[in-house]
């Protein structure tokens, strides 16, 4: 990848190379492969959008766009698994930045959307808590009709899975419970779960979960966090 990033450098018009490089036959048949299984292990759910959470990620992003920065073109922490949606057609080569120069776009692969956007668990929308939160929102359509109602459906089919996993796990069959884990984490919109795990353990749980305290109560069992709370 060094070398890439080399001849981009060298080059008299380093976006156009980088673009060359990137889309070379060598390129999309032995580097491309191996940076989506990559990305794919690291992305939510079943391969899901890095930016969106619910559909399938099938490119790779540059999180830094290569007409803004071709220098980062093979830079291995300026790679996101996306879905055709969020890159191609909202993000595209969107890179809003603030007045101090700073990226607004938050990179979920380094660090914590959470600082920066709230999840409304009941509503199924995001609110933002910061400008980068706002500008996230904005470029990626967080708060589409069809995200809201994904998270929405989400939020209502966790509990029950939540239910069934205690109830193997008791038992003893720990082959059901993995069963069990796999689907609560694998399904769309993984990030509802996160978002309730987290919630459940912050001030006012209690106004979050008002009139579901059974939920709360699964979601704070240190047994169930232990087993299932994953941070990848």
């Amino acid at each position: 990848m060094a070398g890439y990033t080399g001849d981009i450098g060298q080059a008299t018009i380093p976006g156009q190379r980088a673009k060359e490089l990137w889309k070379h036959t060598t390129v999309r048949r032995h580097v491309h492969p191996v940076l989506k299984r990559t990305l794919a292990e690291m992305a939510p759910g079943l391969e899901r959008c890095m930016y969106c959470g619910d559909n399938q990620g099938t490119d790779i992003d540059h999180f830094e766009p290569v007409r803004i920065n071709p220098l980062r073109t093979f830079d291995w922490h300026n790679h996101l698994l996306a879905c055709s949606l969020c890159n191609s057609h909202l993000k595209r080569d969107l890179f809003p930045i603030s007045c101090d120069g700073t990226p607004l776009l938050i990179d979920p692969s380094s660090e914590d959307p959470a600082a920066h956007l709230h999840l409304s668990l009941a509503a199924g929308a995001y609110v933002k808590l910061s400008d980068r939160g706002e500008a996230t929102i904005k470029v990626f359509g967080l708060n589409r009709p069809i995200l809201i109602r994904g998270r929405r459906r989400a939020y209502l089919a966790t509990p029950p899975l939540l239910n069934r996993w205690h109830e193997a796990f008791v038992k003893g069959d720990l082959d059901e419970a993995a069963d069990w884990a796999d689907t609560i984490w694998e399904q769309p919109t993984a990030d509802v779960v996160h978002a309730m795990f987290h919630q459940a353990v912050t001030p006012g749980a209690e106004d979050v979960f008002a009139d579901e305290s059974e939920t709360l109560a699964l979601l704070r069992d240190p047994v169930i966090r232990a087993a299932l709370l994953r941070t990848d």
